[in-house]
């Protein structure tokens, strides 16, 4: 079984999320994808506005209607941030030796692999899917695979539209109260109404 993996801060879950997972999904034709909320996101300068219950349900309520898209919890309650490593040997222990596990990342990300912690095991444990977006600069492939020759057949470049949606912006708009149809799911928009997230720089942060 294919399984693919999206993580993030999801906050909030956006269609350029669901947007990128579908792509994914179809080309790299995979049975599942796991939507895994960061708890305590490592590379962000500061916590997300929305506390990790609020995120995981919100990434429940866009994918409860999709098949095969699912929401993960195996980031989301640690002390500490998570590195992606032991979230991949954490997942492959759980989902036995009968799934192959792809990890959904961008060019931009990719570029920083030697940087992440056991890099080497990531590839042992995973393929990389990389979404080529338009716009972006080109990726010079010959340095990478000089500083990381371990990825050589472990990548699969995914063909993405360029999903112009940012959470940073759906969060100044929920400030102001302002409708997020079209951007986020429909029920997504209802929850961040009904439990008044983003409002302020606190709201959100206890579980209601």
């Amino acid at each position: 079984m294919n399984i693919g993996i999206l993580g993030g801060t999801f906050d909030p879950i956006h269609l350029g999320h669901l947007g990128i997972a579908n792509v994914a999904k179809d080309q790299a034709s995979l049975d599942r994808v796991l939507f895994i909320p960061a708890g305590h996101p490592r590379l962000k300068q500061a916590e997300p506005l929305a506390i990790v219950e609020h995120r995981l349900e919100m990434v429940r309520l866009a994918v409860s209607d999709t098949a095969g898209f699912e929401v993960c919890d195996i980031e989301a309650h640690g002390p500490g941030p998570t590195y992606s490593v032991d979230t991949l040997v954490e997942l492959s222990a759980n989902l036995g030796p009968s799934a192959s596990l792809f990890f959904i990342l961008g060019m931009d990300v990719l570029g920083q692999l030697h940087r992440w912690k056991d890099p080497e095991r990531v590839l042992a444990l995973c393929q990389l899917l990389v979404l080529d977006r338009p716009g972006e600069e080109d990726f010079d492939w010959d340095e990478f695979y000089q500083r990381m020759p371990e990825a050589k057949g472990r990548i699969q470049v995914v063909n993405a539209p360029l999903f112009d949606v940012s959470a940073t912006t759906l969060r100044q708009k929920a400030a102001t109260n302002d409708s997020l149809v079209g951007l986020v799911p429909d029920a997504v928009d209802e929850y961040i109404r009904k439990q008044k997230l983003y409002l302020t720089a606190g709201e959100g942060r206890t579980a209601s």
